[in-house]
């Protein structure tokens, strides 16, 4: 198997040329970062929220000790951003906009984390047509140099033979970047997903460390509210 893919790649980079060539190692490339943002997002349990959503509960109805324990045993961005904001906010002494500005830092560098590669990725997707086109072009060029070499004993089969292995090239540029393209737009959803789900549950969380600051019975009954208002949505 894996001499019949080397085989196969050798005879395309033969026929195709040098440029056929940089678009297989760039494709190695491609693969490679993305085999590796893929292991980082099930490592770091991306779109994975249930252990904070837990921990919210268990922290709303006066078990934070508990919610910590389990959101410090989660790996996910979620559960940082709001082990920061449980800590922070159960001190009266610190203002709000410290624990807002704390945790918009840690969420931005966990974020920042899960994006490091796209940029690759995406030159990668701008690039691979654009070599596939330059080598369209330079196997036209040397197809008619050909036919004009030939005089007036023109070969139309030798035409068609350069024309056929300069658009070789041009098909390689596309097979490398549509797969690549699509990867990257389901990357960037999942960490845009990541991110609205940090906003919610961080807002969520300070709203009800305000409520519960009230204390006593009118914190418990908003707080019976609340859970009615988003069971209801």
């Amino acid at each position: 198997m894996i001499s019949e893919i080397f085989t196969t790649g050798a005879s395309l980079v033969g026929l195709g040329g040098p440029v056929v060539a940089i678009l297989l190692c760039v494709s190695v490339v491609a693969l490679a970062l993305v085999l590796l943002k893929f292991a980082q997002f099930a490592y770091l349990r991306v779109g994975r929220r249930r252990r904070a959503e837990k921990a919210y509960f268990l922290w709303a109805h006066g078990s934070p000790a508990e919610a910590l324990s389990l959101l410090d045993s989660d790996r996910s961005s979620v559960a940082e951003v709001m082990a920061v904001a449980m800590r922070l906010g159960s001190d009266p002494s610190v203002p709000k906009d410290v624990i807002e500005e704390e945790t918009g830092r840690v969420a931005l560098e966990r974020l920042y984390t899960l994006q490091r590669g796209f940029r690759a990725l995406d030159a990668i997707v701008q690039v691979a047509p654009l070599l596939g086109l330059f080598g369209t072009v330079l196997g036209m060029i040397e197809a008619f140099r050909t036919l004009q070499g030939a005089g007036s004993a023109v070969d139309p089969s030798i035409l068609a033979g350069g024309i056929w292995v300069a658009l070789l090239t041009t098909a390689a540029g596309l097979a490398v970047a549509m797969p690549v393209s699509l990867i990257l737009t389901w990357f960037e959803s999942r960490v845009e997903n990541e991110r609205v789900a940090i906003e919610t549950m961080t807002t969520k969380l300070m709203s009800q460390q305000q409520i519960l600051s009230i204390g006593g019975e009118p914190a418990q009954r908003i707080v019976s509210l609340v859970e009615r208002a988003g069971h209801a949505h």
